[in-house]
C-alpha cells in the first residue's frame, strides 16, 4: 500500500499519448476535399478496413467523434496513474490473418496470454480449517480434471470431450467468420453472372457441414437450444456449469435456459492468440495498445485517421448514389464510397438521408434488439483483492488465479437466471453476474508501483428502471456499492482498496461509445439476427439498399467481439465493388 502510494504520486497528471499518436497529429496536414473511402468511425473494425483498402490502393480516411481512436478498444487515464480499459478488456477473437496481414507485432502489439484462465471461488464456509473450495481452469487438462473432480468426478472425465466437442464446432465455423455471407438477394434477383459469382459464397457453408459430418444434427441443438440443456447433458456439477454457462450470457440480456443462448457460448470459445484455439489474453497497454497498431498499420500505407471530426451526415447525388459525407462543422468530404464504423441504427436512421432507403429495411433496423444488460465499472485499486478461497501471499504479488476472469455468483445456473429475472422488473440484478479481470496482475505498466487495475463486467442492469426512470449519479453508486458488497464477500477488504471508480450504465455506454442501448454487439447475437440476417434478411453482405454505403463494424457479420472480421470482410467487398465500378 506505501509502494502503491508513492507511485500515485509520481503518476498523478502523467498521461502519455502513443507514439503514432503523436506523430500523427504532426503529420496528417489538412483535411482534404477527396479521397476514394471514407470510414466513419475509428473503432477497431473502421481502422481494420481503412487499413485493407488502403493496402489494396484505396485512398481511405477516418473520421473519429471521440478525442481518442478505438471505439470500445481504447484505453483511458479516468483516475491519474491508472490507465483502463474502459470498455472492451480482453482479446481472443481477432482474427489471425489479421494480425499476420496488417503486421501488428511489427506496429506494437504485445499480448499477455493468461493461464489459467478462469476462477471461481465459492462461497462457503471451509470445513477443518481448510479454505473455500474454488475451480480454476486453464491449458493443462490433468490439473483441470482435478480442478473439477472437487466437485464431481463423473464430470471431470466428460470435460475433455466437451471440450474436444466444442473444438470441432468452433473450428467448422472458423470459414464463415472471414467471408461475406451467402448473397442470397444475388440468387434471388440477380442477373444469370450474379448468381454464378454468388455460387463462391456457399464454399464456407459447405466446409462446415464438411467437419461436421454426421454430427451435424447434435453440433444444431448447440447453436439452437438453451446453454443450460446443452450443459446439462455433458455435466452435474454447478460451479462447472454456472461457470461456463457464463460465456453463453457475457453481454447479453439473455439467461442460460433462453433458446439459442448456446450460440452465445460458443461465440466466445472460439477465439485464438499466437496459435493457442481458445486461449485469452491482455493486450499490454490495455486495448487502446491493439486500436495503436491497426492505426500505426494503416496510416504507415497512407491513410488518414482525423479524431474530433463528427460525421454528420451521409451525402447523395440525385442518382442516388453514395458522394461522401458531411463533417459537423460543415465541411463537406467527397468519396467514391462510405464504410460506416457506427451501429446499424445511427448509421441508417441518423445518418443517411431517409428518402433513399426503403420504408421496410428502415422498420426492420429500427426493431433491431438492442437490449443490453451490462454495467461496466473500471477500478483502481491499491492493493490485489483478497480471496478467501485463495488468500494472497504475504508480500501481495500476483497469484495464478489474479490473472483470470475471476465469476463471481456464478456457484450455480440459477444464481445466473434470478439475476436476469430482476432485470426483467426493470431492477438491478440483487446478486449481480460479476466477470472480474486484472489486466495489471500481467502487465504492470497499467498502474503504479503496488497498485492495480481491475475490470468488473457486470450484469444485468436494465436500460431503464422500474416505473421509467432513469439512471442517475445516486442510482449509479448505489448499484456500484451493490457489485463491491458482493465482491467483499469473496474478498474482504476489497472495499477498503478502492482508490476510484468509473461506472458505465447502459445508457452510459450508449452515450460515450455510441452502443445502441448500450450493447456491446451493437445488436443482440441472437439467431434471427446472425449470418445472412444480420443485421437485417437480405442486407447482410455489408452493402446497403443505397449504392456506395457499406456497414464495417460490429452490426454486421459475424458480429461483435474484437474480432475486426467485419472490417476486413467489408474492406474485401468494396475492393470487389470498386473494381467493377
Amino acid at each position: 500500500m506505501t509502494t502503491c502510494g508513492r507511485g500515485l504520486r509520481r503518476a498523478v497528471g502523467a498521461s502519455p499519448r502513443p507514439t503514432w499518436r503523436r506523430a500523427l497529429s504532426d503529420t496528417r496536414g489538412r483535411l482534404k476535399p477527396e479521397y476514394d473511402a471514407v470510414v466513419v468511425g475509428a473503432g477497431h473494425n473502421g481502422l481494420v478496413a481503412a487499413a485493407y483498402l488502403q493496402r489494396f490502393g484505396v485512398n481511405t480516411a477516418v473520421f473519429e467523434r471521440r478525442h481518442v481512436i478505438g471505439g470500445a478498444a481504447v484505453t483511458e487515464e479516468i483516475v491519474p496513474g491508472f490507465k483502463f480499459s474502459r470498455a472492451s478488456y480482453l482479446l481472443s477473437l481477432l482474427r489471425p490473418q489479421i494480425y499476420s496481414e496488417l503486421e501488428l507485432k511489427k506496429h506494437g502489439l504485445r499480448l499477455h496470454l493468461r493461464n489459467p484462465y478462469s476462477f471461481t471461488p465459492m462461497l462457503e464456509e471451509g470445513t477443518g480449517g481448510k479454505v473455500p473450495r474454488s475451480l480454476l481452469l486453464g491449458t493443462d487438462m490433468v490439473e483441470n480434471q482435478k480442478q473439477i473432480a472437487q466437485f464431481s468426478k463423473k464430470d471431470a472425465q466428460a470435460f475433455p470431450k466437451y471440450e474436444a466437442f466444442m473444438d470441432r464446432l468452433a473450428l467448422a465455423i472458423d470459414p464463415l467468420l472471414d467471408s461475406a455471407p451467402v448473397d442470397l438477394e444475388a440468387f434471388q434477383r440477380g442477373s444469370l453472372l450474379q448468381r454464378l459469382k454468388s455460387l463462391s459464397t456457399l464454399k464456407p457453408l459447405w466446409q462446415a457441414g464438411c467437419i461436421l459430418g454426421a454430427q451435424l444434427p447434435q453440433y444444431y441443438q448447440v447453436l439452437t437450444a438453451p446453454a443450460a440443456k446443452v450443459l446439462n447433458q455433458w455435466f452435474e456439477s454447478e460451479p462447472l456449469k454456472a461457470t461456463l454457462a457464463t460465456d453463453a450470457v457475457i453481454g447479453a440480456m439473455t439467461n442460460p435456459y433462453i433458446p439459442g443462448s448456446g450460440y452465445v457460448l460458443l461465440h466466445h470459445v472460439m477465439g485464438s492468440l499466437e496459435g493457442v484455439r481458445g486461449a485469452w489474453g491482455y493486450v499490454q497497454g490495455g486495448m487502446g495498445a491493439l486500436s495503436d497498431a491497426i492505426a500505426s498499420s494503416a496510416t504507415a500505407h497512407g491513410v488518414s485517421i482525423f479524431t474530433e471530426k463528427t460525421v454528420a451526415k451521409v451525402q447523395v447525388s440525385s442518382g442516388g448514389r453514395v458522394q461522401g459525407v458531411v463533417l459537423q462543422d460543415g465541411s463537406e468530404v467527397r468519396s467514391k464510397v462510405v464504410l460506416s464504423n457506427a451501429s446499424p441504427q445511427i448509421t441508417f436512421l441518423k445518418l443517411t438521408p431517409q428518402e433513399w432507403l426503403p420504408e421496410e429495411f428502415v422498420a426492420r433496423i429500427a426493431q433491431l434488439d438492442t437490449k443490453s444488460p451490462v454495467t461496466k465499472i473500471n477500478v483502481a485499486v491499491n492493493r490485489l483483492p483478497d480471496f478467501l478461497a485463495a488468500p494472497n501471499t504475504p508480500g501481495g504479488q500476483p497469484l495464478p488465479h489474479h490473472q483470470c476472469s475471476i465469476h463471481l455468483n456464478c456457484e450455480d445456473t440459477l444464481l445466473v437466471h434470478q439475476a436476469f429475472e430482476d432485470a426483467l422488473d426493470g431492477l438491478p440484478s440483487k446478486r449481480p453476474l460479476i466477470e472480474l479481470c486484472i489486466p495489471s496482475s500481467l502487465d504492470p505498466t497499467l498502474a503504479p508501483p503496488g497498485c492495480h487495475v481491475v475490470s468488473l463486467f457486470t450484469q444485468y442492469t436494465p436500460y431503464t428502471l422500474a416505473g421509467g426512470k432513469a439512471w442517475d449519479e445516486q442510482q449509479r453508486n448505489a448499484y456500484a456499492d451493490r457489485v463491491f458488497d458482493c465482491i467483499e464477500a469473496y474478498a474482504p477488504g476489497f472495499k477498503g482498496s478502492v482508490v476510484g471508480r468509473d461506472i458505465l450504465t447502459p445508457p452510459d455506454l450508449e452515450r460515450v461509445f455510441g452502443l445502441p442501448g448500450g450493447n456491446v454487439f451493437h445488436c443482440a447475437m441472437s439467431l434471427d439476427q446472425l449470418y445472412f440476417a444480420r443485421p437485417v434478411p437480405l442486407h447482410s453482405s455489408y452493402c446497403s439498399p443505397l449504392r456506395g454505403l457499406y456497414l464495417c463494424g460490429s452490426g454486421a457479420h459475424p458480429g461483435g467481439g474484437v474480432m475486426g472480421a467485419a472490417g476486413r470482410n467489408a474492406a474485401h467487398v468494396v475492393f470487389r465493388d470498386l473494381r467493377s465500378m
